[in-house]
């Protein structure tokens, strides 16, 4: 059952009602378990909702440059067109099709931690840092809750919120992901059901303000999978939001197109305090590699997705959460 023994691990320990921190990468193959200890030795830097093991004193935020270099239109048209491809021929019918753009700053990653703005984020090492807004799955009292975010605008845009709202295609893409998470949570609860649904929050940054559009799906959790957080976290995984559907076929074609590992770019990262868990979806991701930084984004691909429309909204997605 069980492709990777940390999945196992992670039930015996909620099984213990033992609090654990984990990081889980997108393909599942590498799943890292931090406990308490490791967390207050600070093995890797955490500040989430119900957890955090940084102080932060008040410093005042540096002037900070900031350049992308992302793949030109050119070169990200391949891959869009592969997906394009397969979503005429029926292979899927959302495909989340990102990338990676060199990045450089006068930030340490470090400095990207402690000054962004965002519900989650944590730094590993000094090998990756993320700040995501987005919500994977929250386990309280035995009911599960899940908050897929789909569809992004630039928040200047005049009547930005009723077009993002209304959009065809950011609709269409809403609507899939929705549909795709509340049959997800289904596997593992009962009675699940769609209590917020679009709902518009912003997201400010210093080079561009966005808004972003979220709904809320909750479900009480099957008896035989209370306590067990592995199993449940291995039948989610991965997250529909960044992947697609349906599932299995979708990943192929992410795998064919996108011309990079994600790495733990996309997978999840969450706390289980011996009782409830709250976990996220690893997006807005700064890796390391040979010294240079990189930036992974990008966004959900339907029939009715506009190239340049994509590529723009793959390029707004490069930005730090500070100011």
């Amino acid at each position: 059952m069980f492709d990777n023994p940390q999945f196992q691990k992670m039930d015996e320990l909620s099984e213990r009602k033992e609090s654990f921190f984990f990081l889980i990468d997108f393909l599942m193959d590498e799943v890292k378990i931090f406990a308490e200890n490791e967390i207050k030795n600070k093995a890797l830097l955490i500040d989430l909702p119900n957890i955090t093991n940084v102080n932060y004193q008040y410093e005042t935020i540096p002037d900070f440059e900031w350049k992308s270099f992302p793949e030109t239109l050119e070169e990200y048209k391949k891959g869009f067109e592969l997906v394009q491809e397969n979503l005429r021929k029926g292979n899927s019918y959302l495909t989340n099709y990102t990338t990676k753009t060199e990045i450089e700053t006068n930030l340490s990653l470090e400095d990207i931690f402690k000054f962004s703005k965002a519900k989650y984020k944590v730094l590993f090492k000094n090998e990756f840092v993320f700040f995501s807004p987005e919500t994977f799955v929250e386990i309280v009292d035995n009911k599960i809750f899940t908050h897929p975010m789909k569809g992004t605008i630039d928040a200047e845009i005049e009547d930005a919120e009723d077009i993002l709202k209304n959009d065809p295609k950011e609709k269409a893409e809403h609507y899939t992901v929705v549909d795709l998470l509340r049959n997800d949570l289904s596997m593992v609860a009962d009675n699940v059901q769609v209590k917020e649904f679009q709902r518009i929050d912003y997201i400010k940054t210093k080079q561009k303000n966005l808004l972003a559009m979220s709904s809320e799906i909750e479900g009480e959790i099957k008896p035989e999978y209370q306590n067990k957080i592995g199993t449940i976290l291995q039948k989610l995984l991965p997250a529909g939001s960044i992947l697609g559907a349906p599932k299995p076929k979708t990943l192929e074609i992410i795998l064919e197109a996108e011309q990079y590992e994600r790495g733990f770019y996309t997978g999840i990262a969450g706390y289980f305090d011996g009782k409830n868990l709250d976990s996220c979806v690893m997006i807005r991701f700064i890796e390391k590699e040979n010294g240079k930084l990189f930036f992974k984004s990008g966004g959900g691909i339907t029939h009715q997705s506009d190239l340049i429309s994509e590529y723009e909204e793959m390029k707004n997605k490069i930005y730090v959460p500070i100011y």
